[in-house]
């Protein structure tokens, strides 16, 4: 009995966690995430497999036919039915600035809404007259059937013939009847498909679907041909508002902008007329863009500026065509080619229509710059192997590169200077100071002397002006100030040289206003770019003409177009409106340019190259002072100018007060005023070159 008692109140027990007898294993829990893992692989290979992209593909791209179709279709009906097309083309005219053309579609427009007028009139008209017809004509009917009955009755005696014919009308309508409510239910069904399929055939055939959705076949249309359509999608794809708002707007949809597509060497060109409101720099601005919607890389897309005004020149080049090698140069191929410098033209290679690009060099300074290693001595150098085919020119040249580039003219030229240190450049400063010296000699020559050609070529003419070396004189060799002697030297020839046919040529690489100065660059006849960094650099080698123009040296690409150059001069064949050429060069390597320096030594004889200047005796102006001043105390400073010039012509007929100043400016010398004019004091020169190392010169004076 006790062992049944249950009590009524249990004794408070300690709560503690219910432990279940078994805990899960870890792989119990590890295992769904692997599964949920495994899924998710699976789930995203499956969405990003090939076929699953091309499934999608497929899908978007037939839906965007029939959409596009439906668009078409709406907008050819909404067309023919309203005066859209006519105002259309009416903003169309208006945008190309044609007038007359706006007019002669405003007035089409004025009778069509006039004829749809009339046509609507008629017909609110046409209602009571159209009913009477039709109670007209159906009694007409009713009684003539009756009477074809009446006849039948009365040959078949049967007076139930009368009703034959109205009864063979009723059944022929229950047949018809019957035929349209057997066809009604498969017509409902089928015809919407029909109609889908009808849209779907306009949306493929005008190609309505996205690039994205195309198959891979048809989206790469890299080299595909250009056609009108082409040219005005990759227009109206630029992102110029207006040329998109414009060319929608047209009628003919952008094809009247665009003239005739010729082909033009290894592409095509064609004139574009921009419509109101879009500038030729915009189109410019945009040329990578413009390639690429052509499916052309950005090199093989050039834009150029025309006569015509609001039109941009397009050539494109067929792809790859930029890539492939010219030919060799006529100077390799022919032996017995000779050269005129006065009538003559250099083959120098091709412009981008295939045909060839000669330069005429008389009377022609030529600046040739580009960065390094893209071909610009080899450009130079052709130049110079053509001229060297005349046997009068006659050649001096500095190398301030010194790695052989010019040695085939050792023994052709008069001089020739290799080398990169700063004695090589102050040689090439004194061989360009004889330049000059031979230029004013033939100025002052009776007037109709004829003279035989000089030419001056200094090539990294860059080495020159950041020269540091300054001469005895204290005149920096470097520089671009009145002071700097090659600078200088090179201003003269550029000034008066041509008019003696005494020429220079230089050839710079990297231009910046510090190594080709703005006074340098201008002064060239023909202005040579090969590839640039930037376009102010294009700038500084062609001019803000031809940059603004479409000369683009800066869009060449580095190491893949050697040789290419944008020439502006009046020296080459330039197409009517545009201020600079693109030409492909020949490359004339060493061997076939020693060569060719072989035949054209074979015209001379008697040549010795000389491998430096002559600069005659060493001259110490302050000791040559001294020595003029003879005995007087004190000597006025254009006398001392005279007595220098008379001792040495070579040295000091060219010098002006401010040489002699510079000379003496900080020796403790510098002319004074005596008697209010400035004068020279014995003494004092004597002075300074007793405080010199070697006081031989001055004790000797004294």
């Amino acid at each position: 009995m006790t062992d049944n008692v249950v009590p009524l109140f249990k004794e408070p027990t300690t709560a503690t966690a219910t432990i279940p007898a078994t805990a899960p294993a870890p792989t119990d829990v590890v295992r769904p995430v692997r599964v949920w893992k495994r899924t998710a692989r699976g789930l995203r290979t499956a969405v990003t497999h090939e076929r699953t992209r091309t499934a999608a593909r497929l899908v978007a791209r037939h839906g965007m036919f029939v959409i596009g179709g439906t668009r078409i279709t709406a907008k050819r009906t909404w067309d023919g039915r309203t005066a859209s097309r006519y105002e259309r083309m009416i903003r169309a005219a208006e945008a190309a600035g044609n007038w007359e053309e706006a007019k002669e579609w405003e007035d089409r427009l004025q009778r069509f809404r006039s004829g749809r007028h009339s046509r609507r009139m008629d017909l609110l008209r046409s209602a009571p007259a159209l009913a009477k017809s039709t109670l007209y004509g159906t009694g007409l009917t009713v009684g003539g059937l009756l009477a074809l009955g009446i006849v039948l009755a009365i040959a078949n005696k049967d007076i139930t013939w009368v009703i034959a014919p109205i009864a063979a009308v009723i059944e022929a309508i229950r047949w018809i009847v019957a035929i349209a409510t057997l066809v009604w239910g498969p017509a409902l069904v089928i015809g919407p498909w029909l109609a889908l399929l009808a849209l779907w055939g306009v949306g493929r055939r005008q190609q309505t679907a996205p690039q994205w959705t195309l198959p891979a076949q048809q989206r790469d249309d890299a080299g595909a041909p250009i056609t009108p359509s082409i040219v005005v999608t990759a227009l109206r794809d630029l992102g110029i508002a207006p040329l998109r708002n414009a060319i929608k707007e047209m009628g003919d949809v952008g094809a009247a902008m665009l003239g005739p597509i010729r082909i033009a060497g290894c592409g095509v060109e064609v004139d574009v007329t921009l419509p109101s409101g879009v500038s030729t720099a915009e189109v410019q601005g945009r040329r990578r863009k413009l390639a690429e919607n052509l499916a052309r890389h950005e090199h093989e897309v050039f834009i150029t500026i025309p006569t015509a005004a609001r039109t941009v020149r397009l050539w494109i080049a067929d792809s790859g065509a930029l890539d492939q090698p010219i030919g060799p140069s006529p100077l390799v191929t022919d032996d017995t080619m000779t050269a005129n410098y006065k009538t003559g033209r250099a083959p120098w290679g091709e412009d981008l229509r295939g045909d060839a690009a000669t330069l005429s060099l008389y009377q022609r300074m030529v600046l040739a710059t580009g960065l390094s290693n893209q071909g610009k001595t080899a450009a130079l150098r052709a130049l110079a192997l053509w001229a060297a085919l005349d046997r009068t020119v006659e050649f001096r040249i500095a190398d301030l590169k010194g790695v052989g580039d010019w040695g085939m003219f050792d023994g052709l030229a008069t001089t020739l200077i290799q080398g990169p240190t700063d004695e090589h450049v102050i040689e090439a400063t004194e061989m360009v100071e004889g330049l000059v010296a031979e230029m004013e000699r033939r100025i002052q020559a009776p007037p109709g002397t004829v003279f035989p050609p000089l030419v001056g070529i200094v090539d990294e003419a860059q080495v020159a002006f950041m020269c540091p070396a300054v001469g005895a004189d204290k005149r920096p060799y470097g520089g671009s100030k009145a002071t700097s002697r090659y600078f200088m030297a090179v201003r003269k020839i550029h000034n008066q040289g041509r008019a003696v046919d005494v020429l220079l040529w230089e050839g710079t690489q990297d231009p910046t206003d510090q190594n080709l100065p703005k006074l340098v660059r201008e002064g060239a006849h023909t202005r040579v770019s090969l590839v640039l960094g930037t376009e102010s650099q294009a700038r500084m080698a062609l001019g803000d003409k031809a940059v603004d123009g479409g000369a683009a040296p800066h869009l060449l690409r580095q190491g893949l177009d050697k040789g290419t150059v944008v020439v502006a001069s009046d020296g080459i064949a330039i197409p009517a409106g545009q201020a600079s050429i693109t030409v492909r060069t020949h490359y004339i390597d060493t061997e076939q340019a020693t060569e060719v320096a072989a035949r054209a030594k074979a015209l001379r004889s008697g040549i010795t190259t000389a491998h430096t200047t002559d600069r005659g005796p060493a001259v110490d102006p302050i000791a040559d002072i001294l020595t003029v001043l003879g005995t007087d105390a004190r000597v006025l400073t254009q006398d001392v100018l005279k007595r220098l010039a008379a001792a040495n012509e070579k040295a000091y007929g060219g010098w002006s007060f401010l040489d002699l100043k510079r000379v003496l400016d900080g020796t403790g010398a510098e002319p004074y005023k005596s008697d209010g004019r400035m004068v020279i004091g014995r003494d004092r020169i004597a002075r300074v070159l007793a405080g010199r190392p070697d006081t031989g010169s001055a004790s000797a004076a004294e």
